[in-house]
């Protein structure tokens, strides 16, 4: 009975925590979402009051002076293209390592860990660029995005690729089927909970990021969404609060969205992908 008691309270207490964690995370965003319709003056005061009158028109001055749209655009374009071009890389080449069982495809599995563990260098990369003439360019910030996710995903896929019967793949060999039809036809639409994971992860990382832009993307008119909220903080902050919060409220939506559309596929795909070798 006294441990039944001590299990109850043990749960109770993870609950209280879990309403503590939470509240830590939608108490601030409810205070950005009400600011974002508020006037400077109410805004200020920092709080959960809903605001006297809402004011949408803080939205529109905010796709107006602040350039949203071609910002928007930047940052799906960036993001979308490097998400997409990390999950065909690193699913490929995590189907190679997970099938192989060599000494070789063993040192990549470690190889692509350390690359987690790795730091960027700015200058350097900045200097490579340079050097072929895609500094600057949107493209620079996708292959670094490509670069800097390729190392944490194919440690995911291989995880998972592992727990994939290779029966299948003997299966498909007999009758004919190439590895890239192998991979294509059979391994690939089985993957599709870390696929979700992957690009949920990535994706927030990527949209989110505001380092990479500013160190890669010195033109205003490539300027993505995290550069916006950076250039509004340091003209609005002081004193119209409800613009910053309305810039950051667009930026954060998209991500918002996707996550819960896709929720479930990230803990399937991360206890799947957490396999060792």
């Amino acid at each position: 009975m006294s441990r039944k008691l001590s299990l109850a309270a043990g749960r109770i207490m993870l609950f209280l925590v879990l309403i503590v964690i939470s509240l830590l995370i939608i108490v601030p965003l409810m205070i950005m979402i009400l600011g974002s319709f508020k006037d400077p003056l109410e805004v200020s005061s920092f709080n959960l009051a809903l605001p006297q009158k809402w004011l949408f028109e803080n939205y529109v001055k905010v796709f107006a002076e602040g350039k949203i749209g071609s910002a928007f655009y930047n940052s799906i374009t960036i993001t979308v293209i490097s998400v997409a071009l990390t999950i065909f890389v690193s699913s490929m080449a995590s189907f190679v390592v997970a099938r192989r069982n060599s000494k070789t495809s063993g040192f990549l599995y470690y190889f692509f860990f350390l690359g987690t563990l790795v730091p960027m260098q700015i200058i350097p990369t900045i200097k490579i660029f340079q050097a072929f003439h895609i500094y600057g360019t949107i493209s620079s910030a996708m292959l670094i995005y490509c670069a800097l996710n390729i190392s944490f995903s194919c440690f995911l896929y291989t995880g998972f690729i592992k727990g994939i019967p290779r029966a299948l793949d003997e299966a498909a060999f007999i009758e004919g089927a190439s590895v890239l039809k192998i991979f294509y036809k059979i391994v690939f639409p089985l993957l599709k909970p870390i696929n979700m994971t992957v690009m949920i992860l990535i994706f927030m990382n990527i949209w989110n990021d505001i380092n990479i832009p500013l160190y890669f993307l010195s033109n205003p008119s490539k300027w993505t969404m995290p550069l916006t909220v950076y250039n509004f903080f340091g003209q609005y902050s002081g004193s119209n609060w409800n613009l910053v919060f309305a810039d950051l409220t667009i930026t954060v939506l998209p991500v918002v969205a996707l996550y819960l559309f896709a929720q479930r596929y990230i803990v399937a795909g991360l206890t799947s992908g957490a396999v060792k070798q």
